[in-house]
């Protein structure tokens, strides 16, 4: 699965809209639509951001592996 699909589908999971989830990262509704459509590559800040959301490993979310794997926040980060 790459990267897009699953951007959409743990939005879709959360049952969130394009433009609730533009508003956590910091960007417009169009442009976080061409991340989940692949027509614009998303910056790594704002996959950390995702990341941190959803309570997945950047590794899940780029696409590197298959079953997602929580954070471990160690401290307060």
């Amino acid at each position: 699965m790459n990267t897009y699909q699953r951007l959409k589908d743990l939005r879709e999971d959360a049952e969130k809209s394009q433009e609730e989830i533009a508003k956590i990262i910091g960007t417009t509704q169009s442009y976080y639509a061409q991340y989940e459509n692949g027509k614009r590559s998303i910056p790594f800040e704002r996959m950390v951001v995702l990341a941190e959301y959803y309570n997945v490993s950047l590794d899940y979310l780029a696409g590197f592996i298959d079953t997602p794997r929580k954070l471990k926040h160690i401290g307060n980060m």
